[in-house]
């Protein structure tokens, strides 16, 4: 196994089958499990841990403590706030019925698949299985149970969609037409219904 192109802190834990692409970074104390993929540019904080087999894109930031179990899936450009949690056990217990520890053959793990450029809050939690859209924005301290729309701004326990963001991270204003203005970049957004926010190509 090659060794990994990117910078690996020696304090860190990077299992040999892990991919580890160039321009990523592992930081103090984190851990990467085998068969984990980090894609070019990513960086993993102190203290976080990536599940085995994970699948995280080009320019992701995996902050300090975050927990990232498998099998999550990141697209690219994914923000990973300090101490998030991403949770793979839709019904979790350390026995079973009978008593007995469970083991892996014992229960299916389920995964959080968080799309492009969408970011997670410190402290939130996702609850598996569940789906991020891309470019929604998870606030602080949420705990996600459901789906989350593209553009979506969500916050509180469990999240619910307040607003929307648009692709700079900026909670969109509505115009005298209707539409929704991001006031970093100008562009603009259309609803298409509560649920679904899309870009208008001008």
């Amino acid at each position: 196994m090659p060794a990994p192109s990117g910078f690996v802190h020696e304090t860190a834990d990077v299992a040999p089958t892990a991919t580890i692409s160039s321009g990523s970074k592992v930081w103090h104390y984190a851990q990467v499990r085998e068969g984990a993929h980090l894609g070019e540019n990513c960086i993993v904080g102190r203290g976080a841990y990536v599940g085995s087999g994970v699948q995280v894109g080009d320019n992701c930031k995996i902050q300090n403590y975050a927990l990232v179990y498998e099998p999550a899936r990141l697209a690219r450009g994914v923000f990973i706030g300090p101490a998030v949690v991403l949770t793979n056990d839709h019904f979790p217990r350390a026995i079973n019925a009978d008593g007995t520890p469970k083991s892996g053959d014992d229960w299916q793990a389920v995964g959080v698949d968080i799309r492009e450029g969408a970011s997670i809050g410190a402290s939130s939690t996702c609850i598996a299985p569940v789906v991020i859209g891309r470019w929604a924005l998870v606030g602080a301290g949420s705990v996600v149970v459901k789906d989350v729309p593209d553009f979506a701004l969500v916050v509180g326990s469990p999240a619910r969609r307040v607003g929307w963001v648009g692709s700079a991270g900026h909670p969109l204003s509505r115009d005298n037409d209707g539409d929704w203005i991001c006031p970093v970049t100008g562009a603009r957004y259309r609803e298409i219904d509560v649920n679904e926010l899309v870009e208008v190509v001008t």
